[in-house]
């Protein structure tokens, strides 16, 4: 979902009774899509492995627990 500001996150989850999860500004979500969906129309893509996504949200610096991934 796409917000202008933090206090519409905060107004949004709070009329929705969700937790706050990742916040990404608009350029991180950008190159996360692009990194993530940029090989899939290849002819060789085979899926994505837990290592694979790993290292993706890495270089992304997506460290938090939201982006844990667990080993396959």
């Amino acid at each position: 979902m796409l917000f202008r500001s933090e206090d519409e996150i905060d107004i949004w989850r709070q009329s929705e009774g969700r937790a706050r999860g990742a916040v990404l500004a608009l350029p991180q979500v950008w190159d996360l899509s692009r990194r993530w969906y940029g090989d899939r129309l290849a002819a060789s893509f085979r899926g994505r492995t837990a290592a694979g996504a790993i290292q993706i949200f890495q270089a992304l610096g997506l460290k938090d627990g939201f982006w844990t991934v667990p080993p396959s």
